[in-house]
Parts: C-alpha cells; sequence; structure tokens
C-alpha cells in the first residue's frame, strides 16, 4: 500500500521528427524498412502472456505492393477465444487491484520506449503493412500513440482525485472500479494508435481485455502489443487475439462476463454488436458498455467569403492525405458558386503535383488503399460517376496491377443525392455540390440531414457573422468541428475525438471522457460515531 499520493508527470504531445534528409531518424528509419522488407515475421497469438499457435494462418501484404507478404500470423479459432477469456478473467483481480501509479507506470513506460527505441520499428511497419507515408506514419503511431498512454494516465488520476462533499461525522469516499467482467477491443487498419488505445485505456483503469487487430494491421499491432509486454505489462491483462469478427461475435460477446466494448469500425458492424448484446441482455452478468467510433461523410462547407487559397488546400490535404482512409478524411464539400472556378483551379494545380507510389520513397504524397475490397469499392464508384449524368469526374480514377492504388479523385455532383455525396467509401474520393450563393441556409440544412453521420465537419468564412450562423446552423452535424481549417488531424489533448449520430457513442478519446466508461464507482459513506437510538428528535412531546 502507497504511503503518499503521487503525481503522475503532466503530459505532453510527443514532438514530430522531421525526417530531413541527413537526420539520424531518416537513417534508422530507412535501415527498418530495409529490414522488413527482407523479413516474413511470424505472429502468433498472445494469450496469458504465452505464444499461441493455430493451424489457421492469415497474410499480410504490402497494399502498394500486393505481391509482397511482410508476415503470417495465426487466427483464433474458439478454442483460442475462450482460452483468451479464461486468461483475461484469471488476470482481473491482480491486476485491478495493482495500486494505480504501478499501472500507469507501464504506459508511461510504454510511451517513452516508443519514443525512443521501439519509435522506428512500429513506423515501418505501419508504413509497410498499411501502406502509410513517413509522415502519416509518425503522427500516428509514434506521436499520437505516446499521447494517448501519456494523457490517459494524467487524466485517470483526475478521475480517482474526484471525491465527494462530506457532512459532519461521515467522511464520503467514490471508489472507481474497473467494470465487473472482461472488455473486449476491437480496432481498425487505419491508425496504428487507435489499435494501441482501445485495449489499453480499458485496461489502465483495472480491467483486463481481449484485443482483436484489423487483419490488415496485424504487424503494427503485434509490435506495439510486444512493446507493452517489454514494458511490464502482466500476463492476461491484454490477450492479442487475431480472428474472425464472426467467431468474436459467437463466441465472445455473448459470453456472460464480457462487460465492454471498445470499437472503431464500420457502422454497420458496430450496429450488429448492438443487436446481439441487445438480444442476450439478459444473460450477462451486468450491461456491457458499448464504447464505439463509427463511420462518417465528413464535410467542408465554404461561405462566399472564404480564402481560396486555405479552402482548397484543406480539400487537397483532408480528402486526400492517407489515400481518404481516416474517419475524419473529408469526403464531401460544398463550395458556392461564386468561387467554385477558381477553387477547381487551385484543387487541380495542388493535386497536379502529387506523387503516388512507394511509401519507402520519402517524396511519396500518397500511398495505396489497404486491400482488394476497398480497391474494388472505390472503383466502382467512380466508374459509376464516369457513367452519370448526374456528376461529372474533374480528375481521378485508379490503377490495381502492382498496389491498390486510386488516385486523387474529385467529383461534382449535379445531383445533392448523388451517391458518392452520401456512401462512405474510405477512399481519396472528394464529392463537391456546387450551391447557389444565395441557397446558403438551404444548402446547409441538405448538409446537416444528406447523411446519417456526425463525425467530422469544416467550415470556411471570413465574414464572422457568417461562421457564428453556419457553426449553429451545423451544430449536430460534426463531433469534431473546424473552423477554417480541415477536418482531420485531431490531436490528443487539445481535441477529442468523436462522433455521434451513425458516427458512433461520441465518448471522445483522448480525453477523461472516454475512460469514465471503463469504470463502475462505487460510493463508500462512513460514519464515525453510529447512532444508537431509533427515535428523532421530532418525536418528542411538547
Amino acid at each position: 500500500m502507497s504511503n503518499a499520493y503521487f503525481t503522475i508527470p503532466k503530459p505532453y504531445n510527443e514532438p514530430v521528427l522531421g525526417y530531413m534528409p541527413g537526420s539520424s531518424e531518416r537513417s534508422a528509419l530507412k535501415a527498418e524498412l530495409a529490414r522488413q522488407s527482407e523479413t516474413v515475421v511470424t505472429i502468433p497469438l498472445i494469450i496469458g502472456g504465452k505464444e499461441v499457435y493455430t493451424d489457421r494462418w492469415g497474410e499480410v501484404v504490402m497494399p502498394h505492393d500486393h505481391g509482397h507478404v511482410l508476415a503470417k500470423y495465426c487466427i483464433a479459432t474458439e478454442k483460442e477465444l475462450r482460452m483468451a477469456i479464461d486468461a483475461a478473467l484469471e488476470a482481473k483481480s491482480e491486476w485491478a487491484a495493482m495500486p494505480f501509479e504501478h499501472r500507469a507506470s507501464v504506459f508511461l513506460k510504454a510511451a517513452d520506449m516508443l519514443a525512443g527505441p521501439y519509435r522506428a520499428k512500429i513506423n515501418a511497419a505501419t508504413m509497410l503493412g498499411q501502406s502509410k507515408t513517413v509522415f502519416q506514419a509518425e503522427i500516428d503511431s509514434a506521436c499520437e500513440l505516446c499521447d494517448f498512454f501519456r494523457y490517459n494516465a494524467y487524466f485517470a488520476s483526475k478521475i480517482y482525485a474526484e471525491q465527494p462533499e462530506n457532512s459532519k461525522g461521515v467522511w464520503n469516499r467514490l471508489e472507481y472500479r474497473p467494470l465487473d467482467g472482461f472488455v473486449v477491443a476491437i480496432s481498425p487498419f487505419n491508425f496504428t494508435s487507435i489499435g494501441g488505445n482501445l485495449p489499453c485505456s480499458p485496461a489502465l483503469m483495472g480491467n483486463t481485455v481481449l484485443w482483436k487487430p484489423s487483419s490488415t494491421a496485424v504487424l503494427s499491432n503485434y509490435f506495439v502489443m510486444r512493446m507493452l509486454m517489454d514494458a511490464g505489462l502482466p500476463a492476461g491483462v491484454i490477450n492479442f487475439i487475431p480472428s474472425r469478427g464472426s467467431e468474436v461475435s459467437q463466441h465472445v460477446l455473448t459470453h456472460p462476463m464480457l462487460a465492454g466494448f471498445h470499437f472503431t469500425g464500420s457502422t454497420e458492424v458496430f450496429s450488429g454488436v448492438f443487436t446481439t448484446i441487445g438480444n442476450n441482455i439478459k444473460t450477462y452478468c451486468s450491461y456491457p458498455r458499448l464504447v464505439g467510433e463509427t463511420g462518417g461523410k465528413d464535410f467542408i462547407f465554404a461561405h462566399p467569403t472564404a480564402d481560396v487559397e486555405a479552402l482548397s488546400a484543406a480539400m487537397v490535404r483532408g480528402a486526400y492525405e492517407y489515400q481518404g482512409q481516416k474517419c475524419s478524411a473529408a469526403s464531401r464539400a460544398f463550395i458556392p458558386a461564386s468561387i467554385w472556378e477558381n477553387v477547381k483551379k487551385r484543387v487541380t494545380e495542388m493535386v497536379d503535383s502529387i506523387k503516388i507510389g512507394d511509401v519507402c520513397d520519402f517524396t511519396t504524397f500518397m500511398g495505396a488503399v489497404i486491400d482488394q475490397n476497398s480497391f474494388e469499392l472505390i472503383k466502382s464508384h467512380i466508374d459509376l460517376a464516369n457513367e452519370s449524368n448526374d456528376a461529372e469526374v474533374i480528375f481521378g480514377g485508379y490503377d490495381g496491377s502492382k498496389g491498390y492504388f486510386i488516385k486523387p479523385t474529385l467529383i461534382r455532383a449535379l445531383d445533392p443525392d448523388f451517391a458518392t455525396m452520401k456512401t462512405e467509401l474510405f477512399g481519396p474520393v472528394l464529392t463537391v455540390y456546387v450551391y447557389d450563393d444565395e441557397k446558403l441556409d438551404e444548402t446547409l440544412a441538405l448538409c446537416d440531414s444528406a447523411t446519417a453521420y456526425a463525425l467530422t465537419g469544416a467550415i470556411f468564412a471570413k465574414d464572422r457573422n457568417a461562421i457564428i450562423h453556419m457553426e449553429k446552423a451545423l451544430s449536430n452535424s460534426a463531433g469534431n468541428f473546424y473552423i477554417n481549417d480541415k477536418p482531420t488531424g485531431a490531436v490528443v489533448g487539445q481535441q477529442p475525438f468523436g462522433g455521434a449520430r451513425a458516427s458512433g457513442t461520441n465518448d471522445k478519446a483522448g480525453s477523461a471522457l472516454n475512460l469514465y466508461r471503463w469504470v463502475s464507482p462505487r460510493t463508500i459513506k462512513e460514519t464515525f460515531v453510529s447512532p444508537t437510538a431509533i427515535e428523532y428528535p421530532y418525536m418528542c412531546e411538547e
């Protein structure tokens, strides 16, 4: 038992390294990229701190060179999923009872390890396996994951410090217990940092976790798991189980001790999880906590007073960085007719300078989309736009011969209900609807209601009254809202991330709001001098 109140180090955002020619970080990363490119990693499950191998295997390939295998990984079956549940439940009591400063130290140490000796390794795996450029990998798998570890520990300490008021002779205390059971974390391919945060934020609060990574991000996520183990994470606290979603749904989400579900992925999958848990609600020990960040159809809305240069840069960066595969990527834009021709000209000029290809070439701006399924979905919508009378493809296209390459694509929708204005494509496709300047309010209402999503959005205007008007009109359209900036690039501790409507539960990853979901508070009242009579003063006769 600790005989002091320890203060968590004040968090800070991990500095983004520049990887300039001649820098030590550039040389180290180049060497690691070459090493990993020449290696095929064998990835086991990790259950109860032990490597577990199965007879079912999958492969991780380079999206930008889909014939190049980077890793082979084991896929959990029902047997291993049940082993992982048992391991999580077995580790629970000791982990939950561990003093907070020691739980926090595991993740604070992991942050420093990631900032140092693991940086090149995890960045390289993210670049090769998820086709991220050096900058996109650096801000994700290095900086943002460091930020999650440091800020979460700090926010948790503030939560624990929140205590109720007391009255004379009574001491009231609030204990923040972990949830009763185990937590499942299912993470996406597009952010290694999300892969690390989804299991680690519940674990920090004393929970034990089953972590199912995306099949296309297994390599980088496996290295994160190894880093956590090297940082001292006890066996069974997080169990690494690449597996099929259908089997997780059948064998894990229906388990009576399921206490929580932490998710980033599609709206359809999250809705299915709600249905599964609802159908089994009477079988659980407690009501499972469901926390999810799901789909988006993120917007940029320009006012006639918008700065054309800033707007154009935001459209290009917001839509095409990391191939439009950010949850927050701009995929629809509303541009007033009075500035459209200037915007189109400037955006086209900017895109003409974009280099697409191998992310190991540091002059590359865009890599490939993640897999064949994604490529085919996006391709079909570009083909649809080319064939439709309701749309015009201004520039764009695709080439899947060597890698899953989708060129930066700009579509002008003549009909605001055209498919690419409403369907989430998760690729480098931006659809523009040009509106009449005098129809600002009508178009704002259209932007708000056209899709089911409400994740991110941005407005551009110089006129302050216009900014106020647009911000109010779109107040429920985005959980992360940007003024005169692109709708991507949320930073932990600065812009907590999450949306509502069909975009998720808006529990704001990177803030205390998310951590509250992983605790079950207990109120404790201690009376120092207990009453010994049953009568109350008012009962006396005058």
